[in-house]
């Protein structure tokens, strides 16, 4: 029996997704969009899973869209239309409640670069390599590349990369501000799941709310980011006891102690 397309393990809270054609470089296929999607739209009623860890298996983290699946099917209006009756990875990541972090590798390239800007966080292994070569394949972005790497590192930079298609190495991704930790490539996962674990020490609810109003404040103006951040503080601060605030405080008295000494 073949292996699956993409790895599930799900563990104290944790659930880890391992793209799982490493002959291939793990290159998105269809099958392997389809099954990305499916994973995170599950996960809207899975009450257990806190975070998502999302890694690769191998030398790559993705090497991007298929091209040789490609070369087959085209980019016709067919194979588009198939694309989006499929669903789009991208967007699945975006309804997912759940923190995702990127534990980056290995090459992460175009549609793989892509995927990884739509993590919340993102550590890399010192093996991980960062292109854009959609100018170098002739092909448009559509997963939201020419607008979040431009945010994320500054426009100047991001021309330099999406114009040349040249490769980003750990280092100078991490010195550019697209990565928050470059690790060893064995303390990669385990770097992921410390992260994770402190994450699922939050409270759950306010955690996934906060998620929220990062990423809409994100795509909107200052001002109209400020307004939601208001809208959602007053609809939160609605909920809340006396008693849980008590509580809260002594778990955060407690931590700060711990992290103190």
């Amino acid at each position: 029996m073949a292996e699956p397309v993409l790895s599930i393990d799900k563990h104290d809270g944790i659930a880890t997704f391992t793209l799982n054609r490493p002959q291939a470089l793990n290159a998105l296929s269809r099958e392997l969009r389809a099954a990305l999607v499916a994973a995170f739209d599950a996960l809207r009623a899975d009450a257990e899973t806190g975070v998502v860890i999302l890694t690769g298996a191998g030398r790559a983290f993705t090497a991007g869209l298929d091209l040789k699946e490609l070369g087959s099917t085209g980019f016709g209006a067919g194979a588009t239309e198939a694309a989006v009756a499929e669903g789009d990875v991208i967007q699945a990541m975006a309804r997912c409640a759940q923190p995702i972090i990127g534990a980056i590798n290995g090459f992460a390239v175009t549609g793989g670069f892509e995927i990884a800007l739509a993590c919340d966080v993102l550590v890399c292994s010192t093996e991980a390599r960062f292109a854009d070569t959609h100018a170098r394949v002739g092909v448009m972005p559509g997963w939201g590349l020419s607008q979040r790497l431009s945010r994320a590192i500054g426009i100047h930079r991001a021309k330099e990369l999406s114009l040349t298609g040249n490769y980003l190495t750990a280092r100078q991704a991490y010195e550019w501000g697209i990565v928050n930790r470059v690790v060893e490539p064995d303390e990669l996962l385990p770097t992921c799941r410390a992260l994770a674990r402190d994450m699922l020490s939050c409270d759950p609810v306010l955690v996934r709310a906060y998620k929220r109003v990062i990423d809409d404040g994100f795509a909107v103006s200052f001002g109209d980011g400020l307004r939601l951040e208001t809208e959602a503080s007053r609809a939160h601060a609605r909920t809340l006891t006396a008693d849980a605030i008590a509580a809260r405080r002594t778990g955060v008295q407690a931590r700060g102690r711990q992290q103190s000494s």
